[in-house]
């Protein structure tokens, strides 16, 4: 059950984790988390999340997310579980009547997006996603409340 989306959000936690130098490696990382992929496949992954090299102040390459060259990196190593939810990228949610907007770090909007969708909650007509927000339309009478506590189950940190 190792999809897309769950995928991109592993390399993206792993590339914010650790200096990862190459796609050699990064496709040995992932291979032994239980994905298995092609070279092609992973370079259009990281085509997709606009993924960069960047010098280290030891003069090596190292992948990093778009927008930071100088990513903050977390320190402590990461543990990868199956159906791991999206939440590292969520930044904040405002309403306006029957639709809410969630910001999101660069890159993030899609993945969440499609989880919301995959959730199927009666509550949600409908997301769009851009790179950083994310369109939500409420059906009417869905409360903000309701909504928030519903989000929580794919957006823990919200």
């Amino acid at each position: 059950m190792k999809n897309k989306s769950s995928r991109l959000n592993v390399i993206k936690m792993l590339i914010s984790s650790s200096e990862i130098g190459s796609q050699e490696e990064l496709l040995g990382i992932l291979r032994n988390h239980g994905f298995n992929l092609t070279q092609a496949t992973l370079s259009r992954d990281l085509k997709q999340l606009k993924v960069a090299k960047a010098a280290t102040p030891n003069g090596s390459y190292i992948y990093v997310l778009p927008n930071d060259a100088m990513y903050r990196r977390v320190s402590h190593d990461i543990v990868i579980t199956p159906n791991m939810p999206i939440n590292n990228g969520y930044k904040s949610i405002d309403f306006s009547g029957n639709m809410a907007i969630i910001k999101t770090r660069s890159g993030y909007a899609g993945g969440i997006s499609y989880e919301i969708d995959k959730a199927n909650f009666d509550e949600i007509l409908g997301t769009i996603a851009g790179d950083d927000t994310i369109l939500l339309v409420l059906r009417e009478g869905t409360s903000r409340q309701k909504l928030k506590e519903l989000l929580v189950k794919i957006i823990p940190n919200l």
